[in-house]
């Protein structure tokens, strides 16, 4: 019965590793999402031909996709696979994104993570994480960001 919960855990555990990496790239956590992965961790997006290893690598790339690539992106996590294998896993996650980069591009993506999981005396981190797009739209985005500081979709009432 042990080894149940404990697989229930880790399934649990991964999942919202994965939900954090969503979160932290969304709000611009920059920190958070780089301590998301083991120190010698890997971040690899073979279609931009990039890849980061280690914390301060994944950190100073996330920031600079962030601050000086994308207007705005938006991405959803999808629950995928995984395979448990002691203090290690694999698996996949399906990814929905699209944005705006700053020269006007815009940008939707169909693709997975090929994740590879190592556990931690901090829990689940990422020992890898490889982007591979299934489906590239490239097709000007009609919306916008809204502006800071102004409601969108809130009624006054």
């Amino acid at each position: 019965m042990r080894d149940d919960l404990q697989t229930v855990v880790d399934r649990v555990e991964i999942e919202a590793l994965r939900g954090e990496f969503t979160d932290a790239a969304m709000v611009r956590d920059y920190d958070r999402f780089a301590s998301l992965f083991t120190p010698d961790g890997a971040w690899r997006l073979p279609y931009a031909g990039v890849e980061f290893v280690g914390r301060a690598e994944i950190r100073a790339g996330i920031e600079r996709a962030q601050e000086t690539l994308w207007e705005f992106f938006v991405q959803n996590t999808h629950p995928g696979t995984v395979q448990l294998e002691g203090d290690s896993a694999v698996g996949r996650v399906y990814i929905f994104e699209f944005g705006r980069m700053r020269d006007g591009r815009s940008q939707a993506h169909h693709s997975l993570y090929h994740d590879r999981y190592r556990r931690t005396p901090a829990g689940w981190r990422f020992a890898e994480r490889v982007y591979e797009i299934r489906y590239l739209d490239t097709t000007a985005l009609a919306g916008s960001a809204p502006t800071p500081g102004t409601s969108v979709g809130r009624s006054s009432a």
